[in-house]
C-alpha cells in the first residue's frame, strides 16, 4: 500500500531534543499497520496497568489506544 495523505493515519506532532535544538516530526502510517501496533501495545499494556484490569475507562493511555485501533479500521 501507497502512503498518501488521504490513506495515512497522522499520529500527531513529536518533539525531540537533539545536541543542536529542538527537531519536530510528524509521523504517519497506514491503517492496517497502525491499528496492529496499537492493539500490539494494548496486550503489552492493559494487563499491567491496574485501572485497564479495573475499568478501561478510567485509563488514558487504554482509551487512546482503543480510539487508535478503532479509527484505523475505518
Amino acid at each position: 500500500m501507497t502512503l498518501t495523505i488521504e490513506t495515512a493515519v497522522d499520529l500527531g506532532e513529536r518533539t525531540n531534543e537533539a545536541d543542536a535544538g529542538e527537531a519536530q516530526w510528524f509521523p504517519r502510517g497506514c491503517r492496517p499497520c497502525v491499528g496492529e501496533n496499537a492493539y500490539r501495545a494494548i496486550l503489552d499494556h492493559a494487563p499491567s496497568c491496574e485501572q485497564c484490569v479495573d475499568d478501561v475507562s478510567r485509563c488514558e493511555t487504554g482509551l487512546a489506544l482503543w480510539r487508535v485501533v478503532r479509527s484505523a479500521r475505518r
